[in-house]
């Protein structure tokens, strides 16, 4: 506002500020193309009041408000891509588990003027109920199951995807966090389904900014 040109402002954010009660004035300001880097910290759920549910929890999720009998049953939403539909310079997904991705896409993010996103996916051990040392491996199998995909967005036409996954097995992730030991195998089915979608939903987007 002062004019200054050698000053970052970066937001910093978790996903029930981002997805939910912020939406609003992130929305604001991703239209006005404000000069801010803006991270979503998205631990799935909010955590800082109780595991609550957030619209970045997962589908079939258990969190304070679902309990086994009624887990979450609305998709996580896709927040790439309403910043995505406001034709922001810069918006990209990371993980903890691919730091040097990461530190990339800030390096990236820092050169460009406009509003940058980053969409940072974090396991927390106790609302996902697992113990600390499996974080970075459930972050990383988050990624290679296809459950997280890694990719970036420019102007909101030009997709690329930063790592193909091996799309391991969705068990082993599952099993290791409590909020999902309650899924039947046709649930865990249909989740498998679900990833295959949004992949060609995301390669059919890419193809379609590469030919646009």
């Amino acid at each position: 506002m002062q004019g200054q040109s050698d000053v970052n402002v970066l937001a910093w954010a978790g996903d029930g500020g981002t997805f939910d009660i912020g939406l609003q004035s992130l929305s604001g300001a991703a239209e006005r193309n404000d000069n801010i880097i803006y991270v979503c910290y998205d631990n799935e759920a909010y955590m800082n009041t109780g595991i609550q549910r957030s619209s970045a929890d997962t589908l079939r999720c258990l969190d304070y408000d679902h309990a086994v009998e009624s887990p979450k049953s609305e998709p996580k939403k896709n927040i790439m891509e309403i910043l995505a539909a406001h034709r922001v310079p810069y918006a990209a997904t990371a993980s903890i588990a691919y730091p040097d991705d990461f530190f990339r896409k800030m390096q990236k993010a820092r050169a460009v003027q406009g509003t940058r996103f980053i969409h940072l996916w974090v396991p927390c051990p106790t609302g996902h109920k697992f113990e600390e040392r499996y974080s970075i491996k459930i972050a990383r199998l988050a990624v290679e199951t296809g459950m997280f995909p890694l990719y970036e967005v420019e102007h909101g036409t030009s997709y690329t995807i930063n790592r193909t996954p091996a799309f391991s097995d969705l068990t082993e992730y599952l099993n290791l966090q409590g909020r999902f030991r309650h899924l039947t195998e046709a649930q865990i089915e249909t989740m498998r389904r679900n990833i295959k979608w949004e992949w060609k939903r995301l390669q059919a987007r890419v193809e379609m900014g590469q030919k646009t």
